[in-house]
């Protein structure tokens, strides 16, 4: 592998905990820049031209947004055809999508108040966590996410604990008899949960144990770099050869375009657009600090204006 990748995160992130599993199932040696865990990130918002969430991803020039293409890139790099999250199909992409989406917030809404907000006032401090629960309500405006609360948070989890335990009893990973990315979908949000509630899972036995395994994965070689490394390798490279747009885009390539989530952090990157395929936007943008870059966003659960 010639390829760093430059992970950009914080270390209480569910999100890049599903990416950081990913680095220690295939032993991929990445580099760690750490955020901060709300607006404004300097070692990130140049780079994306201001894309809300994290974690997001850097090979040099090309900068990705979102787990589901930082998956695929790691699922390229190590040649690990389990982590491409297209490849996963039947009732264990029904199980990641049931993961991923309410019951990611259920996971939240189902512990109790006061112990949430103790654990954040123990990571963040009394200041940091007004900051933290400001930016998070801010982040959910404008999107089509509606977090469910009390009783139906609840029920969001008991399905998809009957759901899990059920794939389990078929086989030893969600996907069957082997671990991909669909075990560290349905994983992220448990470990959101227990991070948030610090008692262990209430689950079967099975869970339990599934989750047990997958923890111990472990963040493979992990090395910390600055921000001005991360800068030096966006100003010092060239984004990699375009793919081939599908006929079906949207916009014209060359347009000035916004792209951005539907779902929640509905902040617009603008720039040019460089290419569309099935499954990807690409938008080339032009700055001073670093030349061109190539801001790499799902094409599924985004939206491409033209500016």
């Amino acid at each position: 592998m010639t390829e760093t990748i430059i992970l950009h995160h914080y270390d209480k992130s569910p999100y890049a905990e599903k990416i950081r599993l990913m680095f220690g199932l295939t032993n991929t040696p990445w580099s760690s820049l750490l955020s901060p865990a709300w607006p404004p990130r300097p070692n990130l918002d140049p780079l994306t031209g201001g894309y809300r969430r994290i974690p997001v991803a850097q090979i040099g020039a090309d900068i990705f947004c979102d787990t589901a293409l930082i998956a695929q890139e790691v699922a390229r790099l190590s040649g690990s055809a389990a982590l491409d999250p297209t490849a996963v199909e039947g009732s264990a992409l029904e199980l990641m999508k049931q993961a991923e989406g309410q019951a990611f917030f259920a996971a939240i809404g189902t512990v109790p108040p006061v112990r949430l907000i103790t654990t954040m006032l123990q990571g963040f401090g009394p200041i940091g966590t007004y900051r933290f629960i400001k930016d998070r309500v801010s982040l959910l405006k404008g999107g089509t996410s509606r977090p469910p609360k009390g009783d139906k948070a609840k029920l969001v989890m008991d399905s998809l604990f009957y759901a899990l335990d059920t794939r389990l009893t078929e086989g030893a990973w969600v996907g069957g008899d082997n671990l991909s990315v669909a075990d560290l979908s349905v994983f992220h949000p448990l470990w959101l949960h227990v991070s948030c509630n610090r008692k262990p899972l209430a689950a079967s036995q099975k869970i339990q144990q599934w989750y047990s395994r997958v923890e111990n994965i472990g963040h493979g070689a992990r090395s910390e770099i600055s921000q001005e490394d991360a800068f030096k390798a966006a100003r010092e490279s060239q984004p990699r050869l375009l793919p081939v747009s599908s006929s079906d885009s949207p916009v014209a390539i060359g347009a000035a375009v916004q792209v951005a989530p539907l779902d929640y952090g509905v902040v617009p990157v603008a720039g040019t657009l460089a290419a569309v395929t099935e499954t990807r936007i690409i938008v080339a943008r032009e700055s001073a600090d670093f030349g061109t870059l190539h801001v790499h966003f799902p094409r599924a659960g985004y939206s491409i204006f033209a500016k």
